[in-house]
């Protein structure tokens, strides 16, 4: 008999394994995801019958997918690497095709190509695949069983396509089978493409198999493990608590993937050059953790960052410069020559400036050029009672930030940008390794 453990998305099965734990599905989840699911694997009478909690047994992982879309992308899992993925199975099934057409002169199949099979993948919102147990395998059986999906002309295409091999009773599960060769983190990037699918809860449930003693609880852990982790190294401590901040009130859902150097004392390495040396060094020593420096907008946080780009960063490591913004195309400074309105970009956007800058109590923000910097030829600025515009974000909350009283509209940027540097280099740390 047994106990299966599967991994699912709205009730389609993408993984699934027999009195183990199998693969280790937990960073997909965050602690509130942690809840009771129902199971058609639990006598529920029994435990009416006995006046017994079944709890212990409901316990479960469960994630909307789309807050699970971003985690499966810091995760490796972006749509071109799942393109990738496709057709590197493609070819590899082709090949196998034609090594035995070879030996049997059989034609060989024409496998789709990836938009075909994005296509085909999205065609139809998973929850309204028919879900019916067919017990019956006759011709009429096995009609209903395919479903929608009963076209062989479209089906065979499909790499590794098999009437024999695949297991279904129902047209969801038939489903289930024609995709099920790829990797299911590939197959839930690749689902979270139809907007219908987006609502369907991803599914880990444990609880059966725990509590039949086939795993210990123990073994079911949330969150992102280490190596998926990345430092996000930045210029100064003021740097390190906003986006802190930032990650937990707008990106709550991957907020786990991300460390910061710890400055609760202080910032071990201040300073755009220290920084810069910091960063040397751990190219030098080949660290292997997954790390994205942060430089500043201003004159020189892009110095520093010129600077970095003359080396050879590892697959494992990104940098990059805070985004340049069209509303630092004409802002305010002061020097020399008075009030007047200049570009900053390069020149003095630090991290505060992408803040919410209508402060109550305040005059207009505008940068104040500090210095000359002979080397990139420009003005270093710095902004005004940028301090005020630092304890002014700390004290947001998840509540003010819903009430839209404070502007993210620049700091949305900012993440998306550090976020695309993520992926990125999880991606080449992974392709670094499949060639090695």
């Amino acid at each position: 008999m047994g106990t299966e453990i599967t991994l699912e998305v709205g009730g389609l099965t993408l993984d699934w394994c027999k009195n183990s734990r199998g693969i280790d599905h937990g960073m997909l989840f965050q602690v509130e995801d942690r809840k009771r699911i129902n199971s058609d694997q639990i006598n529920y009478d029994y435990f009416r019958e006995n006046n017994e909690d079944p709890g212990a047994m409901e316990m479960a992982f469960c994630k909307p997918l789309k807050e699970m879309v971003p985690r499966i992308e810091l995760l490796r899992f972006t749509l071109d690497q799942v393109r990738c993925e496709y057709m590197s199975l493609a070819e590899k099934w082709c090949e196998e095709c034609q090594a035995m057409a070879d030996e049997e002169e059989e034609s060989i199949p024409d496998a789709m190509t990836f938009e075909e099979f994005c296509t085909f993948a999205t065609a139809y919102p998973i929850e309204t695949l028919d879900d019916t147990f067919i017990s019956s395998f006759d011709d009429e059986g096995k009609i209903q069983i395919r479903g929608r999906f009963g076209d062989m002309k479209i089906t065979s295409r499909l790499p590794y396509f098999s009437l024999n091999d695949i297991n279904a009773y129902s047209e969801r599960s038939y489903f289930a089978g024609l995709i099920g060769f790829m990797h299911p983190y590939s197959l839930l990037r690749l689902l979270s493409q139809n907007t219908s699918n987006l609502d369907s809860d991803v599914v880990w449930q444990y609880g059966p198999l725990v509590e039949n003693g086939w795993a210990s609880a123990s073994e079911f852990t949330h969150g992102a493990r280490r190596k998926q982790t990345f430092l996000i190294a930045t210029e100064g401590s003021s740097d390190t608590h906003i986006l802190r901040h930032a990650i937990s009130l707008l990106r709550p859902e991957i907020s786990d993937f991300f460390r910061f150097i710890d400055v609760s004392d202080r910032h071990p390495f201040p300073g755009t050059g220290n920084l810069l040396k910091f960063a040397e060094g751990l190219i030098k020593i080949d660290v292997q953790n997954q790390i994205v420096f942060v430089f500043d907008n201003d004159g020189e946080g892009s110095g520093a960052y010129q600077q970095l780009l003359c080396w050879e960063l590892p697959p494992n490591m990104r940098a990059m410069v805070l985004p340049t913004l069209d509303q630092f195309c004409t802002f305010p400074v002061r020097g020399p020559e008075g009030m007047t309105n200049a570009d900053i970009n390069g020149r003095a956007a630090a991290i505060e400036c992408y803040l919410d800058l209508d402060l109550e109590g305040y005059p207009p923000a505008r940068v104040l050029w500090t210095n000359y910097k002979k080397d990139i030829d420009i003005y270093h600025g710095a902004l005004e009672h940028k301090e005020s515009y630092t304890k002014a974000f700390l004290k947001q909350t998840i509540e003010t930030i819903s009430a839209g009283t404070y502007c993210i509209d620049k700091l949305q940027v900012v993440l998306n940008t550090i976020i695309s540097e993520c992926c990125s280099a999880a991606m080449e740390s992974r392709r670094s390794n499949d060639v090695s």
